[in-house]
């Protein structure tokens, strides 16, 4: 008996340890972990850095342009009947003598062809994919960047819900306190049954809100569950680095710093560079093609070609070939691809504008958050004041409850305003680095 007692009580204690460790919270995440868990797991920058592999495929298969092609053939001719008198002698295509076969002739030939002179179309060509495996890299780095803000954003997002759900729980405190005074103030007479109501009125609000700052709370924790790729109920918790921290560069150092480290800009420099191979690829059509090339030939009656009968023959041959007539063909296409230069030339011009566009957008709504923080900051200490010196007239009946619940509405306010300013001002931040390219 006394055993299974002691069994019970050990099954006990461990499955209650197991419930307690399952009710345990999960680990704070920092923001860099999130930011290096997106990147391992990212569909689109895993498709990205998978673009990096066939450009190098690419690439690779335009380099063997430049060395031999071998090539082979095997044939078997099957003839209706002997060659016999009356009927057309078939001839040695080596030797060129009259062939004494049966019905079947097997062929046997090989032919390399080494390519001397394209018109600089097979070094263009090669240049031309060597440039694309440095764009798929730098949409690797771009996506990086943008995948990294996702991330900021996300992250500062829920540490500014977390903060209203704070402010929303501190009101619902107030409320519920001002409440009670007031029920007090009334059961002695002191206060109308009015008080009363517009007090659990107030209360009733300010759970409405509490109920929505959770929402707002759990919407926030899912989408940055999605963004990392995890189950969207899964537990998330982050460790709160919302503060204010002066961004040190003035505009200008932002625009210059965006146009040396954009890698959008040196995406569209690379495709101007691609666009003039292609010119070189189109003018290679006014030049002859040189090719040298060998052959071998075997023929014979069996198909081994091993027989009592065999012929054999090599050649080695240059060849050059002009294209004397095209109607115009070569240029319009050269003229098509310096069309393409100035397009890439315009896109790239029109690339710039809007970044620079970009940064003073991010760079003016910094300003704007900054100062609304500052504002915001005093609004509190105000608030806070004003709360206190109701609460004491209140208590006097200089003031009245609507001057109370007034000043905990303003408080509650003040307070939502200023967890909004900064974290405006952290969103914003990112945005403004992530528009000079960077990967913070």
């Amino acid at each position: 008996m006394l055993r299974r007692w002691l069994i019970g009580m050990v099954l006990l204690a461990f499955f209650s340890s197991e419930w307690v460790f399952a009710q345990q919270p999960p680990k704070p995440l920092t923001l860099e972990e999130c930011i290096q868990m997106a990147l391992e797991r990212n569909l689109k920058l895993h498709s990205a850095l998978e673009g990096v592999k066939g450009s190098e495929f690419r690439r690779r298969a335009a380099l063997t342009d430049f060395f031999a092609k071998w090539t082979g053939q095997y044939g078997a001719t099957h003839y209706n009947q002997p060659t016999t008198v009356g009927y057309s002698p078939v001839y040695n295509p080596i030797t060129g003598k009259v062939m004494n076969v049966d019905r079947d002739l097997f062929t046997l030939s090989t032919t390399i062809t080494q390519p001397l002179f394209a018109g600089g179309s097979i070094l263009s060509n090669y240049r031309l994919e060597k440039l694309g495996v440095d764009l798929s890299k730098m949409d690797v780095e771009t996506v990086k960047r943008d995948i990294v803000l996702q991330v900021r954003e996300g992250y500062f997002t829920i540490l500014k819900a977390e903060k209203f759900l704070e402010v929303a729980r501190q009101t619902v405190k107030q409320f519920s306190a001002q409440l009670e005074v007031t029920k007090a103030f009334f059961e002695v007479g002191i206060v109308p049954k009015n008080d009363v109501l517009q007090s659990e009125v107030r209360l009733a609000n300010a759970k409405q809100g509490l109920v929505k700052a959770e929402n707002d709370l759990l919407l926030a924790k899912a989408y940055l569950n999605s963004i990392l790729r995890r189950e969207i109920d899964t537990p998330l918790e982050v460790v709160d680095i919302l503060e204010y921290r002066p961004f040190p560069l003035s505009f200008e150092e932002s625009v210059k710093e965006a146009l040396e480290k954009r890698p959008e800009i040196k995406n569209a420099q690379l495709r101007i560079e691609q666009a003039k191979e292609g010119v070189k690829i189109a003018k290679s059509g006014f030049y002859p093609t040189i090719t040298l090339s060998g052959n071998y030939t075997r023929i014979s009656e069996e198909p081994g070609l091993t027989g009592d009968w065999k012929g054999e023959r090599w050649t080695i041959q240059t060849l050059a070939t002009f294209t004397l007539g095209d109607w115009g063909k070569t240029a319009y296409k050269v003229g098509e691809s310096k069309v393409k230069v100035t397009q890439a030339e315009d896109s790239k011009t029109q690339l710039i504008e809007g970044i620079i566009l970009e940064v003073k957008n991010n760079y003016q709504n910094l300003l704007v958050a900054e100062r609304n923080l500052s504002v915001a900051e005093k609004a509190i200490e105000q608030a806070e004041e004003n709360l206190r010196m109701n609460e004491e007239r209140y208590k006097y009946q200089v003031a009245t409850a609507t001057d109370v619940l007034d000043a905990v509405t303003l408080l509650a306010q003040a307070r939502v305003n200023y967890y909004s300013a900064l974290s405006d001002f952290n969103i914003v931040k990112a945005r403004l680095e992530r528009a000079m390219g960077r990967m913070e």
